[in-house]
C-alpha cells in the first residue's frame, strides 16, 4: 500500500468502458487493486455516449474516491465542452472534498463522436473555443469565487461554490494537435499524449517548452496514454489489443500498431523505456483485456522493469 518514490509516475485506466461486452464495470475493485499495487494514478476516460457502454466519469471517480485513500484520481480527459460549467465545477469540488489533494484534472475537447455533442446540445464545431473560454473561468469556480462572465459561448452568473478546493488541482490538457499544445502551454501543468511515437513525443516536449516560455510559465510535463496487453504469448496479446481497439475506437490495430504495446513484459518495458527517454514523466496504462484487472499486476511488472 502507498505510492512509490518520486520519479516516473505510473497510472492505470479504470474499467469504466465495456468494449468486450461483459456487462460489468469493476471500477471499485480496480481502484482498490491499483492502490494496492502502488500505482500513482487511477484514470478514467470520458464520453457521454460512445461505441461501447460506459459509465459517467465523475460518478466513477467519486466511487473510486470512496474505496481508496492515497492514489490520485485523474480524468483522462474530461470533455468539458459537453458540460454546463458550473455543474461540472460542483462535481469536481465534490471529488476534491471526498479525496483531498488527489484530483488530477485532465481536460480535452473530444470530437470523435459528434452524436454526443448533438445529445448535449453543444455545437460540435465550437468545442475548442468553448474549452478555451471555460479554462479562463473554471479556476475561480473551483476556488469558490463568485463568477459573473458573459463571453462568446458561456454566460455564467454564479455565487461562490462551497465547499471549494483549497488549491487548483494539476491541470492536464489532452490532444495531439498544435492547438492542444498551445492550450497546454497556456493553461496546463501537463500534456497528455496518445498514439504518438517517441520521436514525436520528444519534439512535442520541445514545442511545449518554447510555447510555455512565451507565457512565462513552466513547461508542462508530458504524460502518455498507452493501450496494450501483457502476455508471454504475443499472438494472444495482439488479439486482445485488436479486439479492444475495434470495439472501443472502431479502429483496426494496423492503424495504430506502431503506438500500441503488447507481448511479453520485457518487450513492452523496452518500448516504454524509449518513451521515458523521450521525456514522458507519467504513463496512463489502458489494459486491453476481457478481464482488465488481471492485467494490472502485469503492468506493475513492466513498471518495475522500466524503473529498474
Amino acid at each position: 500500500m502507498g505510492t512509490r518514490a518520486a520519479g516516473t509516475r505510473w497510472g492505470v485506466v479504470l474499467p469504466t468502458f465495456d468494449p468486450f461486452g461483459v456487462g460489468a464495470f469493476p471500477v471499485l475493485e480496480g481502484a482498490r487493486l491499483a492502490e494496492e499495487l502502488r500505482f500513482d494514478t487511477a484514470w478514467v476516460g470520458d464520453h457521454l455516449t460512445f461505441h461501447p457502454p460506459l459509465l459517467e466519469a465523475a460518478c466513477a471517480l467519486s466511487a473510486a474516491a470512496a474505496v481508496t485513500s492515497e492514489i490520485r484520481l485523474g480524468f483522462g480527459v474530461l470533455l468539458l465542452p459537453l458540460r454546463q460549467l458550473v455543474w461540472a465545477a460542483k462535481q469536481l469540488t465534490t471529488i476534491g472534498a471526498l479525496a483531498p489533494g488527489r484530483l488530477v484534472l485532465g481536460l480535452g475537447v473530444g470530437g470523435e463522436n459528434p452524436a454526443e455533442f448533438a445529445a448535449a446540445g453543444v455545437p460540435h464545431a465550437e468545442r475548442g473555443r468553448r474549452l478555451d473560454e471555460a479554462l479562463r473561468v473554471l479556476p475561480d469556480l473551483l476556488l469558490g469565487k463568485p463568477v459573473d462572465h458573459h463571453g462568446e459561448h458561456l454566460r455564467i452568473t454564479s455565487p461562490g461554490l462551497a465547499p471549494s478546493l483549497p488549491a487548483l488541482p494539476p491541470i492536464v490538457v489532452g490532444g495531439r494537435s498544435d492547438v492542444a499544445l498551445r492550450r497546454a502551454a497556456r493553461h496546463g501543468d501537463a500534456w497528455l499524449a496518445m498514439w504518438l511515437g517517441a520521436d514525436r513525443v520528444a519534439a512535442a516536449g520541445e514545442r511545449l517548452r518554447a510555447l510555455a516560455a512565451e507565457h512565462a510559465r513552466p513547461a508542462p510535463e508530458v504524460k502518455l496514454l498507452v493501450i496494450g496487453h501483457i502476455d508471454d504469448d504475443e499472438n494472444r496479446a495482439r488479439e486482445q489489443t485488436e479486439r479492444l481497439l475495434r470495439a472501443q475506437y472502431r479502429l483496426p490495430l494496423r492503424v495504430v500498431d506502431r503506438w500500441s504495446v503488447y507481448g511479453p513484459a520485457e518487450k513492452v518495458a523496452a518500448q516504454l523505456a524509449e518513451y521515458r527517454a523521450a521525456g514522458v514523466t507519467e504513463f496512463a496504462l489502458l489494459p486491453a483485456a476481457e478481464d482488465p484487472l488481471t492485467q494490472f499486476a502485469r503492468w506493475a511488472e513492466v513498471r518495475e522493469r522500466v524503473d529498474g
